[in-house]
């Protein structure tokens, strides 16, 4: 039998986005271990639509 792991797939939201009101929405899809980071997870990442790095932070 396979072994349950701690890793969950999370995704991440731009937080700049959401407040400029354009249309569309910049997510990534990534893992995480829970065990060692139990809180959310927040990267700099591209936002294409914006042309530049912004925040990313996870989402339910």
């Amino acid at each position: 039998m396979a072994k349950k792991g701690n890793r969950v797939q999370v995704i991440l939201e731009c937080t700049e986005h959401k407040d400029s009101g354009m249309a569309g929405t910049s997510r990534y899809i990534t893992t995480k271990n829970k065990k060692n980071d139990p809180e959310r997870m927040e990267r700099k990442k591209f936002n294409p639509i914006l042309r530049k790095v912004t925040l990313h932070r996870e989402i339910k």
